[in-house]
């Protein structure tokens, strides 16, 4: 069975830096595309960024792009993601997901979730 456990999470100050990980298990993975999502209270979740398992980032959503960055170490099975001048807004649970088909922005998509990891950025 497919795992996804989420690490890193924690508080910050805005405009610091955090990275998390998702660390897969119960693979192989070679198909797979891998994503970033985030909930925040009473807002529905958001895509964050995506890349393919054994391929390139597939994309980024607007409000991440050019500080965030996705991306893998597939000899470890871990997706990371850095993030980077990092805003109140930014405040959310942080979930990695897997999507056995062509990648999406979409989250119901995905079919495995992690269990989320809690970013707190202050102001």
């Amino acid at each position: 069975q497919v795992q996804l456990v989420e690490s890193g999470g924690g508080l910050v100050q805005a405009g610091g830096s955090l990275r998390l990980s998702c660390a897969a298990s119960g693979g192989p993975f070679s198909g797979v595309t891998m994503g970033w999502f985030r909930q925040a209270p009473g807002k529905e979740r958001e895509f964050v960024a995506a890349l393919y398992w054994n391929g390139p980032v597939i994309y980024y959503g607007d409000s991440v792009k050019g500080r965030f960055a996705i991306s893998r170490d597939n000899t470890k099975n871990t997706v990371y993601l850095q993030m980077n001048s990092l805003k109140p807004e930014d405040t959310s649970v942080y979930y990695c997901a897997l999507d056995y088909g062509l990648g999406s922005k979409s989250a119901t998509d995905y079919d495995r979730w992690g269990q989320g990891t809690q970013v707190t950025v202050s102001s």
